[in-house]
């Protein structure tokens, strides 16, 4: 399955940290798209926490966020290991 919010701002952080809630449970979701959603550091770290317990996305589309190097990194670190995973940050 995949669930595609391009360009939706109104996301941000507080949104991000939400779809991170959900993404520790689901089983389902393999491709999200959340570019252009206006997401930062804090969203990033939440995401990054989720990728951590979630074995079923395979696929995570971050560009053009406001996400900066630290964010990257943790969310990177969170799919390190993860053969196959397909993580986009701009």
């Amino acid at each position: 399955t995949k669930v595609d919010l391009y360009d939706n701002e109104e996301i941000g952080d507080e949104g991000a940290k939400a779809l991170a809630e959900a993404l520790k449970v689901n089983t389902t979701v393999k491709v999200l798209y959340l570019n252009g959603c206006g997401i930062g550091d804090d969203g990033a770290a939440a995401l990054a926490e989720a990728l951590r317990s979630n074995t079923s996305l395979t696929t995570l589309d971050l560009k053009y966020n406001g996400i900066g190097e630290q964010g990257k990194q943790l969310l990177r670190d969170a799919v390190a290991g993860r053969k196959g995973f397909k993580l986009a940050l701009y």
